[in-house]
This record gives C-alpha cells, structure tokens and sequence, in this order.
C-alpha cells in the first residue's frame, strides 16, 4: 500500500470523528451527564489528531528530494506525539470538570436516550478502529495504528461511561457520575503517554522491535551455515520504512561479481521478512583482519548469533 493511499483512511477517521462529536455531545446535552461530556471531549482529541494525521501522512507521502534524501517518514511520529499531546490536555480537562460536578452535584435526566445515541457514537468508532489498523499494520504507519489504537481507546472508555451512566440512571448514585469522568481521564493519560514514548523512540532512531531484529537474524543464521559471516548491523524505524545496514563477510577469493550476487539474495530475503526495509551492505573479505577494524559499529541492540 502506497503512502499516498492513506490518506483516506485519514479522511474515514475525520469522518467518524465528525459524527461521534455530534452524536456524544447531543448524549450530553439531553443529559447532562459529566460521564458523557468526558467522552464528547475525547472525541475532539480524536478530530484534531486525525487533521493532524492526514496532514503528516501528505508530507510523509513527499518524495525524497536533495535536502531530505531519506525522505519524509518521520513527519509521521510528529502526528502521533501531537495527538498523544492532544490527549492529555483532554485528560486534565475531563479531570477538572468531574472535580466541578463532584462538589457540585446534578440530576441527570433523559439518560435512556442519551445513552443510546452514544452508543451508536461507539459502534462508529468501532468500525472505524478496526479499518484504521488493518491498514495502518498492512501498510507499517505509525499514524494510522496510533489513530486506530486511540478509537479503540474511545471505544472501551465509552463503553465505560455507558454502563456507569446506566448504574447512575438505575440507582440514582449521582456521585458515579463525576467517578466515572475521572476514570476516562486515568485511562486515556495511559494511551497518551504511549503514544507519546513511541513518538520519542522513533525520532530518536531507536533499532527494530525484538521480533523484527530476530527475523533478521534468522536470515543471517542461514548464510552462516553457508560460510559467510555479518557485523555492524544497525537498524532504525522512519515512519514506514526501516532502515537496515550491515556488513556481508564473504570468501576472499570470490570475484565482485559473485559478491555481488550473493548480497542481492541475502538483501531480498531479508525484505521479504522485514517489509518495508530498506537495505544498505558492505562487502568485505572474510579473511582479513582489516575487515573487524570497524568493530565499533557494533550495537548492544544487535541479535547474537
């Protein structure tokens, strides 16, 4: 899937975003209920970080050009670490509210027909959660899998919100009410955070996953069987792309060509478990010692053998 086809899926969560906005803050003004406005608020997070996701994914869509040879994939951790932003300004927002209504309490009224039409609110988020990380695992971004993961969030807070409201509408708890708000903030300063880790390790180029950096292995694993040897593997995440460097020790007395040939397979079979990758080799003589002199480009986050 190409970068420019994401933006769609941008578009569908600024669409759901639209909706459940409508929806959750009607829930709230039939109601009243400090629960649901907690909930109407999440969803604002959820439009401004999807205009903040289709912007990123146009720039990251930018070919590589002079000044960005390796292209734009990192405006793609900007989108997220500005919704993690986004969602714990809402937190502290939901936070003060409850506190309000804690000291003050209020009768709720029409819950039954509020409750609804926040459930509906919910069913979209759902099918649009679930849209949003399809693609965003097919296509290895960031953006759409933090978008997706944050309606997921929504989704499970306001089912939350919906059995707590009910309890409230069933036994007349008015002090569940403002409970449940601060809840919602507790939670969603959870993802916030995450989202906001994993926005900083990708900027900071940290290496592939443990899972991914063992696919690699295995590969190498199988050439060394075959009398080659690898050092300086290095590995980074750039948005969609990974970026994967090493060094290829091959007998001295194979001519360039054999080389080269036995590089651009073990390249492709390391594509082929690492999608998304992009590769850059060196090749050296195994039997020299000149080739271990650039043993400090070796990395604690490599896999051994």
């Amino acid at each position: 899937m190409q970068r420019a086809d994401l933006k769609r899926y941008a578009w569908l969560s600024i669409a759901a975003a639209v909706a459940t906005i409508l929806l959750k803050g009607i829930a709230w003004w039939l109601t009243g209920s400090v629960g649901l406005l907690s909930d109407a608020l999440e969803s604002f997070v959820n439009l401004a970080g999807a205009l903040m996701a289709l912007a990123m994914l146009s720039l990251a869509a930018t070919p590589a050009d002079d000044r960005h040879a390796y292209g734009h994939g990192k405006a793609e951790y900007f989108s997220s670490a500005f919704e993690g932003f986004l969602i714990l300004l809402a937190a502290v927002s939901i936070a003060w509210t409850a506190i309000d209504r804690f000291l003050h309490p209020q009768a709720l009224e029409a819950l039954g027909v509020g409750l609804a039409v926040s459930a509906v609110a919910s069913l979209i988020n759902l099918l649009a959660a679930r849209e949003l990380l399809k693609a965003g695992r097919a296509a290895n971004s960031i953006t759409l899998e933090a978008d997706a993961k944050h309606l997921m969030t929504d989704v499970w807070t306001s089912a939350g919100v919906i059995a707590g409201v009910g309890l409230v509408w069933l036994g007349g708890w008015l002090w569940l009410d403002p409970l449940i708000a601060l809840l919602v903030a507790v939670n969603i300063v959870w993802t916030g955070c995450q989202l906001l880790r994993r926005s900083a390790s990708g900027l900071m180029d940290e290496a592939l996953p443990p899972e991914q950096l063992a696919a690699i292995e295995a590969v190498l694993a199988n050439y060394r069987k075959q009398g080659l040897d690898f050092h300086a593997l290095r590995t980074r995440q750039a948005g969609q792309q990974a970026f994967i460097s090493l060094h290829v020790l091959v007998p001295g007395e194979w001519s360039v060509q054999l080389g080269h040939d036995m590089v651009e397979v073990i390249e492709a079979d390391i594509r082929a478990a690492v999608p998304f990758s992009h590769l850059t080799t060196h090749l050296e003589p195994i039997e020299d010692p000149l080739s271990l002199v650039d043993a400090s480009l070796e990395r604690h986050d490599e896999v051994e053998p």
